[in-house]
């Protein structure tokens, strides 16, 4: 089997997937039924998008007992995603760099005191911390 290539998460894939990582799993119409009604999203979108995401490895399906109805469950937990998206952000912004990544975050204008400090106390405990 070829080795999977994790692509990052549309918005509008991360928004099912949310509620997939939320719900542990759900079919089709749950899913649709849990999302904001003001998104107005159709069934067949809903549908189209969970096959996209069954494509990218990041959802199965089996078949539900009680009909018709696949039954979808994440195969990649929220943390994995986000670690992944980081990655992509770090090549396609950063080139690499983690360093420049934390001084853009650390520059932020909208970063207040209160997440300065937290950042500076997560800094220190992972200097104190054996690598």
């Amino acid at each position: 089997m070829a080795k999977r290539k994790w692509t990052t998460l549309t918005e509008a894939e991360l928004r099912l997937m949310n509620v997939l990582w939320n719900k542990g799993e759900a079919t089709v119409g749950e899913i649709t039924r849990a999302l904001p009604s003001k998104l107005n999203l159709a069934y067949n979108t809903v549908l189209t998008t969970m096959r996209i995401l069954e494509r990218k490895g990041y959802v199965r399906h089996s078949n539900s007992e009680q009909g018709r109805a696949f039954i979808y469950r994440p195969r990649v937990g929220r943390a994995h995603a986000t670690r992944n998206a980081v990655r992509e952000l770090l090549r396609r912004f950063f080139e690499r760099s983690h360093e420049s990544l934390v001084l853009n975050i650390l520059q932020d204008e909208e970063l207040d005191e209160r997440q300065r400090q937290r950042i500076r106390d997560l800094l220190d405990r992972f200097d104190r911390e054996p690598q």
